[in-house]
C-alpha cells in the first residue's frame, strides 16, 4: 500500500527518504514524503495549491511503485481524482490490470458544493475524469449515484460495480457503553446528537450551528449537538458559537483510536450526516455507515441516494439542505418520540447487517479482483 507520509503521525516519513516502509498486520506500507490530509492544513488550502499537491503525491507515488516487486494488480482509490494517474502509470510499467476506486465524482461534486467554477478547471477534471474511466479495466463506485455518473461517460455498465463502504459489526454495536465518553463531554442527561468528521468549507456545518440557534429560540435546552472532528473551518463555527451563545453545541476533538470514536458514538442519541450540496449528491460517507452499525437513529441533509436509503429503510430523517430549521425539527422529533427512535434505530443496524456488512462488500470486491487475475 502506497500512502501519504506527509502531515501523517500514523506513517510518518523520514526526512532523507523518498518513502518510509511500515509493516501493519502483514501488509507492507511505503508512506511517501508527498500527500494531502483532512484535517486543519488540508481543509484551509486553496485550490490551486491543493491540486499541485495532488499531483505531486500521483508523481511521487508511480516513481515509488515502480520500485516495488512485479504485483498481480494496481488498485487505486479516489479521491484524489489524480490518483487514477499514478494507476494508468503503474497499469503500463507492470503490464497488469489496473481498478479505479471512486468515492466521489470530480468535478461534479466539487461544482456541486460550491467549491468549483472556473469552466477550464471544471473542464481539465471532466477530460482527466473520462481518460482514467477508459483506462481502467474495471471500476468501483462507491454508490449507485456514482455508478450512473460514470456511465455517462461513455463507460459500458459492465465495467462498473458498486461496492459501497462498509460497516464495521464488530467495533461499532448498539450494546457499547459510552457513558464515559459521554460524561467527559459534559453531556450529561440532554439528548445528544452528533456530528463527527471533517470540518472544511465543504462540510457546511454553518447549517449545523443555524439549527443549534433555532433550537435555543425555542428554549429546547435538553438537547445538546455534538461537533467531533477537525478542519480548516472549525476555529470559525467555535467563534461563531461563542459569539452567539450556542452553549448547546459540544466541540469534540479527535481521537487516537476508533475504539474510542467507537464509544463516542455509543455515548450519543442520534448521529447526523451533514454535507453542503446545493443539489442530487452521489456521496457515500464512512460515518454513516459507522452509525448504521452502531444502531443509531441518522438525520442527513444529503438529497439523492444518501437521503433516500435513510428514508426507505427508516433509519432517521433527511432533511432540507437549504433550510437549518428542518434539521431542528427532526431533532426535536427523535428527543420527543421514544418509539420512533427506537424503531429507527432498530433499523439502521438492521441495514447495516443485511446490506452493508463488510464481509458481504469485500467479497463483491474480491470478485472484481479475482476475475481480473485468475478469469474466474
Amino acid at each position: 500500500m502506497i500512502t501519504s507520509g506527509l502531515q501523517n503521525p500514523e506513517f510518518p516519513v523520514k526526512r532523507w527518504q523518498l518513502a518510509t516502509e511500515y509493516n501493519v498486520d502483514g501488509i507492507r506500507v511505503l508512506a511517501i514524503r508527498a500527500g494531502y490530509n483532512d484535517g486543519r492544513a488540508g481543509t484551509s488550502m486553496p485550490g490551486w495549491k491543493r491540486m499541485l499537491s495532488f499531483h505531486n503525491f500521483s508523481r511521487i507515488a508511480a516513481r515509488v511503485g515502480k520500485r516495488v516487486q512485479k504485483p498481480d494488480l494496481v488498485f487505486a482509490t479516489h479521491t484524489p481524482l489524480t490518483v487514477g494517474l499514478t494507476g494508468i502509470e503503474l497499469k503500463k510499467h507492470f503490464m497488469i490490470p489496473f481498478v479505479f476506486e471512486v468515492r466521489d465524482l470530480w468535478p461534479e461534486a466539487l461544482v456541486n458544493i460550491g467549491v468549483l467554477n472556473n469552466p477550464f478547471f471544471v473542464n481539465y477534471l471532466r477530460w482527466m475524469s473520462r481518460k482514467i474511466y477508459r483506462a481502467a479495466d474495471h471500476i468501483s463506485a462507491a454508490s449507485p449515484g456514482m455508478k450512473y455518473g460514470i456511465l455517462k461517460y461513455g463507460i459500458p455498465e459492465e465495467k462498473v460495480t458498486v461496492v459501497t463502504n462498509a460497516s464495521d459489526l464488530d467495533l461499532f454495536y448498539p450494546q457499547k457503553d459510552g457513558a464515559a465518553e459521554r460524561e467527559r463531554l459534559g453531556l450529561g442527561n440532554r439528548f445528544a446528537a452528533i456530528y463527527f468528521g471533517a470540518m472544511g468549507q465543504a462540510n457546511g456545518l454553518d447549517y449545523v450551528l443555524d439549527a443549534a440557534s433555532e433550537l435555543k429560540r425555542r428554549h429546547r435546552s435538553d438537547i445538546v449537538i455534538v461537533l467531533h472532528g477537525s478542519g480548516g473551518r472549525k476555529d470559525a463555527l467555535k467563534t461563531r458559537a461563542l459569539a452567539e451563545g450556542l452553549d448547546n453545541i459540544v466541540f469534540s476533538n479527535p481521537v487516537k483510536t476508533k475504539e474510542q470514536m467507537s464509544r463516542i458514538l455509543a455515548g450519543c442519541d442520534v448521529c447526523m450526516t451533514i454535507y453542503k450540496a446545493s443539489k442530487e449528491l452521489t456521496w457515500s460517507p464512512n460515518k454513516l455507515f459507522d452509525a448504521l452499525a452502531a444502531g443509531k437513529p441518522v438525520v442527513v441533509n444529503v438529497p439523492g441516494w444518501l437521503g433516500d436509503t435513510v428514508e426507505n429503510n427508516r433509519c432517521g430523517i433527511q432533511t432540507d439542505p437549504g433550510n437549518a430549521v428542518t434539521l431542528a425539527d427532526a431533532l426535536e422529533k427523535l428527543a420527543d418520540d421514544h418509539s420512533f427512535r427506537r424503531k429507527c434505530a432498530e433499523n439502521s443496524r438492521r441495514l447495516a447487517e443485511e446490506e452493508f456488512a463488510r464481509d458481504k462488500q469485500t467479497a463483491k470486491l474480491e470478485a472484481v479482483f479475482r476475475k481480473l487475475v485468475l478469469n474466474v
